[in-house]
């Protein structure tokens, strides 16, 4: 087998395994540049209810915060405490309650994860001292013999020694000055 059909095939056969994952790092990807516009781990739920507590901090008890809570429809309180006099914090199953006494309203978050996107995004992140963690230092190695392999396979003009090097050049230039000016 020559060089350069052992260097396709490598770049076939390896492009292919690390499909799954070269696509889930790419989405992933997209979604962490742009976490100031969607959360990709949680939805984040919001509401403001109204929440009558008596301004005198003395007569509110568990109880009577249970009750309240459960009207809201919430199963359970886990805990809850005074962050400012006439502020009550409580936490609930997946998020908290935060009641303005005075105001007699609440500020209620909750917070789910994110079906798939939750477990693509840890799986990107990666977690040490897992086998996940040394599947993604093959995949690391396999992205580096694709892009080796991917810069021999055409020859001549268009190849890496025609307008393929002017392009590499352009590839590595790019990040290096983003590197030095941005960060």
């Amino acid at each position: 087998m020559s060089l350069s059909k052992l260097l396709r095939v490598l770049h076939r056969d390896i492009s292919y395994f690390f499909t799954g994952m070269i696509l889930i790092y790419a989405i992933t990807g997209i979604l962490l540049n742009h976490l100031k516009d969607i959360n990709p781990y949680y939805i984040i739920d919001v509401r403001k209810v109204e929440f009558e507590l008596p301004t005198d901090t003395s007569e509110i008890s568990r109880e009577l915060i249970v009750q309240k809570i459960e009207a809201l429809g919430e199963p359970e309180v886990k805990s809850f405490y005074y962050p400012q006099p006439s502020t009550l914090k409580i936490f609930v199953k997946d998020g908290t309650i935060t009641a303005n006494i005075d105001e007699g309203t609440a500020l209620i978050e909750k917070s789910t994860r994110r079906p798939i996107l939750y477990q693509l995004n840890m799986m990107h992140k990666n977690r040490p001292h897992s086998w996940w963690t040394w599947f993604s230092d093959i995949f690391a190695l396999g992205l580096i013999i694709i892009t080796i392999t991917g810069l021999f396979l055409i020859k001549g003009k268009k190849g890496i020694t025609g307008r393929g090097a002017i392009l590499v050049i352009a590839g590595i230039a790019l990040p290096l000055i983003a590197m030095f000016v941005f960060f």
